[in-house]
């Protein structure tokens, strides 16, 4: 299946915008007590969440990790209500209680940002086993990274989705890094897609800075998952360009490593074939950079501008009735 030039802009968009909230973040936590707690960035892995989210429908559920801004922004949640919530604000999408690690956008079908690593396999699981008894016509997708695979959750669930050919879609967002362990050091195996053969389902391992392929393999999975074949581990080979965290110095990642990576950058990649086949101009790119720019201003500024939460909120939406 071809994609359309709109398709192709709308993922351009959404790194963009992606690439602007967090660069916006980064220059934010350099600030003293502007943003409490942890800051975790996926800044150079843009083209995985816009690739996978042009993929799916409204319908479709998607499960994230903490490094969740650039899929929650490409599934079209608002960034003013994601900045509120991780400026702490009564704003924000879960009325400042969350932060930025713990995430959800219900009316946008994210329904889990766990910063607990492979939180995210029993839930997406349980979802999809929800959307094949219900007879939905609709997928899970549950993002995670190369770290996540060498925790026990992560071969139950693929062992149990694959038994029941669950409509679950297992996308690893391999930046070669778990915290500060490389994947040599953390993972025996070369591809960690090709884990998927002992669990009954395809393994893909595609250019995780190549928006159109990560779609195209996305959609191939989809199509395969609502055909009643159940599951499939898409492995997404990009690069993490900030550190663990933003106090993480980044000492046990090679300087020359970063700097070839950044050469690989999934904008400049899909905007520049834009611009060779025609699709798009010089002129359109600024604009589609000044929107962005505008629109994480807008959001800053909605941000700073609306209130705390009082403490008596702490004990609201506790229970759901």
């Amino acid at each position: 299946m071809s994609i359309s030039t709109q398709t192709k802009l709308d993922m351009l968009r959404a790194m963009l915008l992606a690439r602007q909230f967090e660069e916006t973040l980064t220059e934010l936590c350099r600030q003293p007590g502007k943003i409490h707690g942890m800051m975790i960035l996926a800044t150079g892995q843009e083209a995985v969440g816009a690739g996978v989210c042009a993929a799916l429908s409204p319908e479709d559920v998607i499960l994230t990790n903490h490094r969740s801004h650039h899929h929650l922004l490409a599934r079209g949640a608002d960034p003013k209500a994601l900045m509120a919530e991780i400026f702490g604000r009564r704003t924000g999408c879960n009325k400042g209680k969350s932060g930025t690690l713990h995430l959800a956008v219900p009316e946008v079908n994210a329904l889990c940002t766990t910063t607990i690593v492979g939180g995210g396999f029993p839930i997406a699981t349980g979802l999809g086993f929800a959307q094949q008894y219900q007879k939905q016509e609709a997928v899970t997708v549950c993002f995670f990274g190369d770290g996540a695979t060498s925790e026990g959750s992560f071969h139950e669930a693929l062992n149990l989705a694959g038994l029941w050919r669950l409509p679950v879609i297992f996308v690893c967002e391999n930046n070669g890094y778990a915290a500060a362990q490389s994947y040599a050091e953390h993972t025996p195996v070369e591809s960690l897609a090709a884990r998927a053969d002992a669990y009954g389902m395809p393994g893909e391992c595609v250019d995780g800075n190549d928006a159109p392929s990560v779609l195209e393999a996305t959609r191939r999975a989809r199509e395969r998952a609502l055909a009643g074949d159940g599951p499939t581990l898409i492995e997404c080979m990009t690069y993490r360009w900030r550190g663990h965290g933003e106090t993480d110095p980044q000492h046990y990642q090679p300087a020359e490593e970063i700097a070839a990576w950044k050469e690989r950058c999934p904008i400049a990649r899909l905007s520049g074939f834009l611009q060779a086949s025609g699709e798009l101009s010089d002129a359109e790119l600024e604009d589609l950079r000044a929107s962005a720019a505008a629109i994480v201003t807008e959001a800053v500024r909605f941000a700073e501008e609306s209130p705390w939460p009082e403490p008596e909120e702490a004990l609201d939406d506790v229970w759901a009735e």
